[in-house]
């Protein structure tokens, strides 16, 4: 017989770790799982250790929200440990994004946080703990789709409005099939109710932010902060050629980005492209950031078979660009090992380091199929032809 989570064995009889942030969502998790007879074991990761974020309203995984996972876990009566992961935190995912974000791309931490930190490091604990899943607050659901294997698909949750599957595609198949989400079902009203009904005084607790280590909200804080080099001035150039004037580092700048450039020119120009070779802001207007085609790297996919045995016509998929973004049609083919996407309506505002992730169909409940971050970003050839231009020939700009 199964229990709640898929897994063979009576609940008393079933060790479970649940990451524990002390945010609402993965307190929610625990509590149901501790109510359900589980032996839930808790585990908090401290990742970082800013002074500003540690009351900061919006933080996770520091200061406060650490006492808070174990205020949670004695209302409980759960044990609880705290695991020590800054080094490893620092090395994996923030000098990660700095060096991402200094070569001109938009990377997304929390992708990497997943990748490395939480869904390897803190998994293999889980398993040396003798756990038979780790289970987590993300707002997403799998089910079991192969019995005899016990293989799990990823699917969309229940609530679309805390749809976390964007974050999550880099998700493995092994770790999928270890990992247990049981807020895919509920709506965030819900989770806060339960939260009430469990006695836990975080019921209200904000949200955390996406980006838990930048404590100002500004990235270029960091990277100035981890790199002195990194704010190097530079020229702000026209896509059609002319040089409108000069940024202090293209780290304060992020593809289709409109306001803040620094520049007028009497009509609404938007960040086109980041140069980082010669140190180069591109704008142009919005018509300009239309793309087209994505070359993707590190795809992990989660779909039937293997990638590579796509037909030459490809798969008729949806894809998300950004986290906020309904799926869009487009198509996925595998071409001597390049992975592509053709996106049919094209999309605007989009970079290298972002992620593009895949689905079965545009409907609430759509298998994830997995995805990659973007490596290049095709425009349409009049716009690509300016841009190649501009950027094989680092001089030339003029007024």
């Amino acid at each position: 017989m199964l229990n709640s989570l898929d897994l063979p064995g009576l609940p008393n009889d079933t060790r479970i770790v649940v990451a524990m942030s002390g945010g609402v969502d993965s307190s929610v998790v625990a509590g149901l799982l501790a109510r359900e007879g589980y032996d839930v074991v808790g585990m908090t990761l401290q990742l970082y250790d800013h002074g500003e974020a540690i009351h900061r309203k919006g933080a996770c995984c520091a200061g406060q929200d650490i006492h808070d996972a174990k205020r949670v876990a004695d209302t409980l009566g759960i044990s609880h440990y705290v695991l020590n992961y800054e080094n490893r935190f620092q090395e994996a995912v923030i000098d990660s994004f700095a060096d991402s974000y200094m070569a001109g791309e938009t990377p997304i931490p929390c992708v990497t946080c997943n990748q490395t930190v939480k869904f390897v490091d803190l998994l293999a604990t889980a398993k040396e703990l003798g756990a038979e899943a780790l289970a987590t607050g993300h707002y997403i659901r799998s089910h079991m789709v192969d019995e005899k294997t016990g293989r799990r698909a990823m699917f969309r949750p229940c609530d679309d409005s805390r749809d976390q599957s964007y974050f999550l595609f880099a998700t493995t198949q092994d770790q999928l099939d270890y990992l247990r989400f049981p807020l895919g079902d509920l709506a965030k009203t819900r989770t806060r109710e339960i939260a009430c009904e469990l006695g836990l005084d975080i019921a209200d607790k904000s949200d955390s932010q996406d980006i838990c280590f930048v404590p100002s909200g500004k990235y270029s804080d960091i990277i100035s902060r981890l790199n002195p080099l990194a704010g190097e001035p530079g020229e702000i150039v026209h896509i059609d050629g002319r040089l409108l004037g000069h940024h202090e580092g293209i780290i304060n700048y992020t593809v289709g980005q409109r306001r803040g450039i620094g520049v007028a020119v009497g009509e609404p120009i938007y960040v086109v492209h980041l140069d980082r070779q010669n140190r180069r802001v591109i704008v142009g207007p919005r018509e300009a950031l239309a793309t087209h085609r994505l070359q993707l790297r590190d795809v992990n996919w989660l779909g039937n078979g293997l990638i590579e045995e796509l037909s030459p016509d490809g798969l008729p998929i949806y894809v998300k660009v950004r986290s906020t973004r309904p799926p869009v049609e487009a198509r996925l083919t595998c071409k001597n090992g390049d992975v592509l996407v053709d996106i049919v309506e094209g999309e605007t505002g989009v970079a290298p380091g972002q992620a593009c992730v895949f689905y079965a169909d545009d409907s609430d409940d759509t298998r994830v199929l997995g995805g990659g971050f973007i490596s290049a970003a095709h425009h349409s050839d009049d716009i690509q032809m300016q841009l190649d231009g501009l950027v094989n020939n680092g001089t030339g700009a003029n007024l």
